[in-house]
């Protein structure tokens, strides 16, 4: 057993007094302290875990309202989401199911009893507060249902933390994988998904023998083999402490210094090649080991660098950037119970008040019909890791202008003044979101512009007269 000792006292470490024992063989299931400890303690632990999350959440998602007042109804919902920290939560329910195979996201309001539900269009009036559950908060009931006839079959359906059950509407339960017919997560304490260890848990083991390894050289490195020529069979006193003053002189040799030896006599650093290669090998297996057991791709876990960075889509790069996507495609369902309390939060009554003061669409439409309009188009997309160079995002952008001029040039000229007002605002629209072609916005009046009538030039005589009426971009 390993030890740490400090001035003659004996501390063991949780991670060598774990990961060390010998009942730890391949196929071996984490238990609930073991995951808890390999993320604290276990120099991958929390790699494993967090480098994905971070990755997937470095960039902010796309937000899009279409039938709304756009800009203003987002940043509302935008500031009522950082406000409550809901990407914390989301990381923090995220983080727990890895490590343990489930975890739970629940919210209450304060004088509000947990089991009881809270209607939608009062929980702007509550004071509300999130917590995010690991499987000894929720122990007991995250078991699920076994009976494969059972409604509730493979589905959790309550959450109970500290003897206290939240109302569905109130809390969600998040597997780390899907669970399988009767097969137990000890790391969870019931019937759920499974901690990212439990494939990888051998190789976890094997990689602490390579740190102790890695100490053993470290600690030799250093040292000096000196082949000196030993004293005779007959040496006296005298040349047993000329032997030792030789063994100082080598000993306290530095850059500049000059000592002198015999022919015979050499000295020599101690030969560690044999054991940097395997070092090396077996450290490089454990890695990939690790990485196909958790399962993701082993150059997030090696920490070796990309052939090339991932605005130039390298092969390696695709593999992270697929990774992330299918990692963000699972999260989904914590975005979507955040989403639907954020835009309670956000698009209140008296919000809506001040939309409607301001926009006479509004005036007559009531709050529910407008929340739910706007709730229904609301939408929200991930950017793509694959980041393309600044020229290339100018091309693109080129042809899409390109191609809106050459639309509305075939449009205009069989459209009615409100349809081409309206196809020139589509135009302004687009050309807008160029954010490297174009950057000033164009701004444009479309009432006024439907009324607008271009003067008609005066005609040859010999000229034929041009069927329809075409409304110019400009006076």
């Amino acid at each position: 057993m390993a030890e740490i000792t400090i001035l003659g006292s004996s501390l063991s470490s949780s991670l060598m007094d774990i990961l060390m024992a010998d009942g730890i063989i391949p196929g071996s299931e984490p238990s609930y302290h073991l995951c808890k400890t390999i993320y604290s303690f276990h120099p991958l632990g929390s790699k494993i875990v967090d480098q994905p999350i971070k990755l997937a959440m470095s960039q902010k998602r796309k937000i899009s309202i279409p039938n709304s007042p756009e800009e203003r109804v987002r940043e509302a919902f935008e500031r009522k989401w950082n406000e409550i920290n809901a990407d914390t939560y989301i990381a923090n329910t995220w983080r727990l199911a890895k490590i343990y195979g489930a975890s739970a996201i629940v919210f209450g309001a304060k004088g509000v009893d947990t089991k009881t539900p809270i209607k939608p269009e009062e929980l702007a009036k509550k004071e509300l507060y999130f917590n995010a559950l690991d499987p000894l908060n929720t122990a007991g009931s995250l078991v699920l249902n076994q009976d494969p006839n059972a409604p509730d079959f493979q589905k959790p359906t309550l959450v109970t933390a500290a003897g206290q059950t939240y109302h569905p509407s109130r809390a969600l339960v998040f597997f780390n994988e899907s669970p399988l017919y009767i097969e137990y997560t000890n790391s969870a304490y019931g019937y759920t998904g499974r901690s990212v260890y439990q494939r990888a848990l051998f190789p976890l083991k094997s990689f602490v023998q390579t740190l102790i390894a890695d100490d053993m050289v470290a600690r030799k490195v250093g040292v000096i083999v000196a082949k000196m020529k030993p004293a005779g069979s007959i040496a006296d006193r005298a040349m047993a402490v000329l032997q030792g003053v030789k063994r100082n002189v080598v000993k306290e040799a530095q850059t500049n210094n000059v000592i002198n030896i015999t022919p015979e006599e050499a000295i020599e650093t101690l030969n560690l090649l044999n054991a940097d290669g395997a070092l090396t090998t077996a450290r490089k297996n454990i890695l990939e080991n690790i990485a196909a057991a958790v399962p993701q791709p082993a150059k997030l876990l090696n920490s070796e660098s990309y052939a090339e960075g991932f605005g130039e889509g390298s092969e390696d790069a695709k593999e992270v950037v697929r990774y992330i996507d299918n990692e963000r495609l699972s999260v989904e369902p914590l975005y979507k119970f955040f989403e639907r309390i954020v835009m309670r939060l956000a698009w209140t009554p008296e919000f809506y008040a001040t939309v409607q003061a301001d926009m006479p669409k509004y005036k007559g439409m009531s709050y529910n019909e407008a929340f739910y309009e706007w709730s229904n188009s609301f939408e929200a997309t991930w950017p793509s890791l694959l980041v393309e160079p600044e020229s290339k995002l100018v091309e693109v952008e080129k042809v899409k202008f390109e191609t809106l001029v050459s639309a509305l040039e075939i449009l205009l000229p069989a459209l009615d003044p409100n349809n081409q007002a309206r196809a020139i605002e589509f135009f302004a629209n687009n050309m807008n979101e160029s954010k490297h072609l174009i950057t000033n916005p164009l701004v444009l009046d479309y009432d006024e512009l439907r009324e607008y009538v271009p003067p008609t030039p005066e005609a040859s005589p010999d000229e034929e007269p041009k069927p329809g009426r075409a409304l110019s971009l400009g006076r």
